[in-house]
């Protein structure tokens, strides 16, 4: 293998360092000591992070999360161009400034089909346990040299405008990550079986409609809890899925499991928990209230929650 997903770490810890070493550099910004540990610690994530024992690595987590608590990441200056110079360069560049942005996902289509079994000198060209994820690594790399490319600027100034984001964006960047742990954390504790527990000895799990209602209902709660229907899936289909649904109604476990994931969807549609959704978006369009995203995805979250709930019922057994 040429080009392996070990390699985009390596450049997201360098990317990041880099961004911790600029936040310490800037006077203007309020807490520059503090979000420079911040992303320098992140940075050792990326960096050393199968090196580091378990611990060590959890504590790091523990305080980023301390420092982005207590408010330590706050923004900076990143010698912004005024509104007169970029609507100058926008004019220039028309539509070409959406070619950066295409060429993200045209790259990855190519890398993940055409280039998956190419081999250089006997290597896999890709490493093709991960070819999605380094396609599309490539292919971010390739989208920041051509946006310096159109613009006329360096790499330098990229890394500005990455500090910029990351700073924005604050603590929303690592909580998916965090997230994610936390799932495992729930799987690894046995909460499927604590919920199965739960649901049968309180809730009238005889009842075909409630046993559903429970399942849907409780894969959208889970995952406003923990932000990704992924980690919500294992711990409901554990608790519910399989014991009941399938073990006692003898539902279709495909069924079970496709409208499952539905239905975890609705509540990341609902939760400020999933923030490379929600949050996200919110910070890059620099709206004043960071839940309006999710506020105005509820009312179509909840009816859609509802319809999940019938289309189990009604084809569960096919």
């Amino acid at each position: 293998m040429i080009v392996t997903l070990d390699f985009f770490y390596y450049v997201l810890g360098v990317m990041l360092l880099i961004v911790a070493v600029m936040a310490l550099r800037d006077p203007h910004n309020p807490r520059r000591y503090s979000s420079a540990l911040f992303w320098a610690l992140y940075a050792v994530i990326y960096l050393a992070g199968e090196q580091l024992p378990p611990v060590a690595a959890g504590l790091l987590m523990v305080v980023m999360a301390l420092i982005a608590g207590f408010g330590g990441v706050a923004l900076g200056r990143y010698g912004d161009r005024t509104p007169e110079e970029r609507g100058t360069s926008a004019r220039r560049l028309g539509h070409k400034l959406l070619i950066p942005a295409l060429l993200i996902p045209l790259t990855t289509v190519i890398g993940a089909t055409l280039l998956k079994d190419v081999r250089w000198h006997g290597l896999f060209l890709l490493d093709p346990k991960n070819i999605t994820l380094v396609s599309l690594g490539c292919g971010s790399l390739f989208a920041v040299a051509t946006a310096c490319w159109l613009t006329r600027s360096t790499p330098m100034q990229a890394l500005r405008e990455s500090r910029r984001l990351v700073d924005h964006l604050g603590w929303a960047v690592v909580l998916p990550h965090m997230l994610a742990v936390l799932g495992l954390l729930f799987t690894d504790a046995g909460m499927g079986k604590a919920v199965a527990h739960v649901v049968t000895s309180y809730i009238n799990m005889d009842v075909r409609l409630v046993a559903v209602a429970v399942y849907c209902i409780g894969m959208a709660l889970f995952t406003i809890i923990m932000g990704n229907g992924f980690a919500a899936f294992p711990v409901m289909a554990g608790g519910v899925g399989i014991p009941v649904l399938v073990g006692v109604y003898h539902a279709n476990p495909a069924v079970m499991a496709a409208i499952g994931m539905f239905s975890a969807y609705c509540g990341t549609l609902m939760t400020p928990m999933a923030a490379n959704f929600n949050i996200v978006p919110a910070a890059l369009l620099e709206l004043p209230d960071k839940n309006a995203v999710v506020k105005m995805q509820i009312p179509t979250a909840l009816p859609l929650l509802l319809v999940n709930i019938a289309l189990l019922y009604f084809l569960m057994n096919l």
